[in-house]
């Protein structure tokens, strides 16, 4: 059992050395990226903006098609029976009854693709902000997870030289050895996922995902005015010496619920304005059953059987209306009314959803900030606890399982701080999105 567990700890401990030689090797091909590097390149190669980016072009033309007036037409043609010759021009009459309506229609839906561009683009900044969020949570829990292997390794060699003394027993010797085989697949575990969420990050931002070539530059840490009121929630020195996994970064902290920006959010001001671009389509619907009226002018020419000198031109005036006798234009009714309906359930579902997700996520701040002041005091104690009992065990005067006991407390508190900080950052990130707002209009 001893065997195969050294032999496992030596496998363990072989991958990571190799994956840490390719990481230090590769380190200088790393690109650099800061959060601001990653939002840029996902705005520039991310799917989700190209696509809105062509919906908004596509409304733009939609808006120069409604807005054109229709062509003229020249018809001429030549008859057996006099007058042989004909010329006739037809110019369409575009109604202001059905020409409003239609533009009107248009501008909404430009209004709606330009904000659902604006909702996409923030969308794919918020998706990458929390991506890159948590890809240095990883990195913080990796780097947390590596420690303690070397960590329990030293322990277990101290444990040896203690069994080899005469202070200690083979099975000691065994729970260490355990204890440190365990903590090397933790560490290679967490190797994996962040590896995984750094490819995350390259894949927003257009870079090919087959190996790591980018750095991550930017670092973990809370806002000065959540520092504060962590310090003012836990009114004790005992954070300020607290230990950071990963350094700062300022953090914006959303607005209080008694501070929350007026207007329409993004999100629901562009299903606004897809539900009045599809009323107004209706109405255009209606209003075009009719068709479009058009005015004839013209003239006739050419009859054999006078002389030419009496051969006199004919005018020709008159007037084109489409009478809807088989087709009352119902199934564009229909549809456009569907398509109403549809937008309305739309903005139904977007304001209910966007106001249950900002109280849930003011509800979670509130939360995620009482925790993060709890860690960062029971961080102090666990690491303190732990060090008091390693000394302990090195005097003599602690068993081992205390020591391995307190060690692992002290990695779970440390863990649970880091996940609290990285979940607190991009629950603000989330909020700086939802109440995104514009002039109401």
């Amino acid at each position: 059992m001893l065997v195969t567990t050294r032999l496992s700890r030596f496998a363990v401990g072989t991958a990571l050395a190799v994956l840490n030689t390719a990481s230090a090797r590769s380190l200088r091909a790393q690109l650099p990226v800061t959060r601001a590097d990653a939002e840029r390149a996902a705005l520039a190669a991310g799917p989700r903006v190209a696509l809105a980016r062509a919906d908004s072009a596509l409304a733009r033309a939609v808006i120069i098609t409604a807005r054109a007036l229709p062509n003229p037409s020249l018809s001429a043609s030549h008859t057996g029976a006099p007058p042989q010759k004909h010329l006739v021009v037809d110019l369409p009459f575009d109604a202001p009854w059905s020409r409003g309506p239609r533009v009107s229609a248009a501008n909404a839906a430009g209004r709606s693709a330009r904000l659902r561009l604006l909702s996409e683009r923030a969308a794919a900044l918020l998706e990458v902000d929390t991506t890159y969020t948590r890809a240095l949570g990883a990195q913080a829990r990796f780097r947390l997870s590596r420690q303690t292997a070397r960590d329990a390794d030293s322990l277990r060699t101290m444990t040896v030289a203690r069994r080899n003394a005469g202070d200690a027993s083979d099975l000691d010797v065994d729970l260490a050895s355990v204890t440190a085989g365990q903590q090397e697949n933790v560490a290679a575990g967490d190797s994996l996922t962040y590896m995984s969420t750094v490819l995350t990050v390259q894949t927003l931002m257009g870079i090919p995902a087959d190996s790591i070539q980018i750095m991550l530059v930017d670092t973990l840490r809370l806002g000065q005015a959540d520092t504060r009121q962590l310090l003012e929630a836990t009114d004790s020195a005992v954070v300020l010496a607290a230990p950071t996994p990963a350094t700062i970064s300022a953090s914006p902290t959303p607005a209080s619920d008694s501070r929350r920006p007026l207007g329409t959010s993004v999100s629901v001001a562009a299903a606004e304005a897809s539900l009045q671009s599809a009323e107004l389509a209706i109405a255009r619907e209606q209003r075009s059953v009719f068709g479009i009226t058009s005015f004839q002018m013209g003239v006739e020419w050419g009859d054999p059987t006078v002389m030419p000198a009496d051969n006199e031109k004919l005018y020709l005036i008159g007037v084109n209306i489409p009478l809807p006798l088989f087709n009352q234009n119902q199934g564009a009714i229909a549809q456009a009314t569907a398509e109403r309906d549809r937008a309305r359930a739309e903005l139904t579902n977007a304001r209910l959803q966007t106001r249950q997700r900002i109280a849930e996520s003011y509800r979670e701040l509130a939360s995620l900030r009482a925790r993060v002041a709890r860690d960062q005091e029971l961080v102090v104690r666990a690491d303190r606890v732990a060090a008091k009992s390693l000394t302990a065990y090195r005097e003599g005067a602690s068993a081992l399982p205390a020591v391995l006991e307190a060690r692992r407390t002290a990695r779970e508190v440390l863990g649970q701080y880091i996940d609290d900080v990285t979940a607190l950052i991009t629950l603000h990130a989330e909020l700086r999105v939802l109440t995104q707002t514009i002039p109401p209009q």
